[in-house]
């Protein structure tokens, strides 16, 4: 038996995902399979590994985070179908687990942004940025290509903390923008 070295150890509730998003694309780009060893976290690094020890029945199961979630307040970490057969969680829904990140660390650098506005012409989105520009830093606009059209984004950032995003977003709502937080 291998020794593994773990950090960052939490305790929470698990939930399990599957059929409804089986062959859908996860926040990492690869397409969801319910039948892997997978499992959504909402901070840890797509790709790391981790240790889910549900202390209910004491089984463990090393998994891979390759997507985000889960979105339910009170929940920790959301695993596939199949990881939450082997770990006896399938049937009752939830468990009470412990979860350890393993090595190899992947660090990744959270990049927090503000969306300020999202519009299809550029130029709307070229004068709001403008408009921004007069008292905030890092006011750029993005595009994005969909199947159908592009969208042009106006975003500031990013920052260094989700502390200073959110007060420069209730700024920016004082001021009567719609802000969305995005860590993409």
């Amino acid at each position: 038996m291998e020794k593994r070295e773990t950090r960052g150890v939490q305790y929470g509730i698990a939930s399990w995902y599957g059929p409804d998003f089986h062959g859908r694309p996860t926040s990492s780009g690869e397409i969801y399979d319910m039948h892997q060893l997978t499992c959504a976290h909402n901070t840890l690094a797509l790709g790391t590994a981790v240790i889910v020890t549900n202390l209910e029945n004491g089984r463990s199961l090393e998994l891979r985070v390759n997507d985000r979630g889960p979105f339910a307040k009170e929940r920790i970490i959301d695993l596939s179908y199949s990881a939450a057969r082997i770990l006896g969680i399938w049937e009752k829904g939830t468990a009470f687990v412990k979860v350890e990140t393993v090595g190899p660390w992947i660090e990744e650098i959270p990049r927090l942004t503000l969306q300020v506005g999202s519009f299809s012409e550029e130029v709307r989105a070229r004068l709001m940025a403008e408009q921004l520009r007069k008292g905030f830093d890092n006011v750029h606009v993005t595009p994005v290509e969909t199947s159908v059209q592009t969208y042009y984004r106006v975003r500031i950032g990013p920052f260094e903390n989700r502390e200073s995003a959110q007060r420069t977003a209730e700024q920016l709502s004082r001021m009567g923008y719609q802000v969305l937080l995005t860590s993409r």
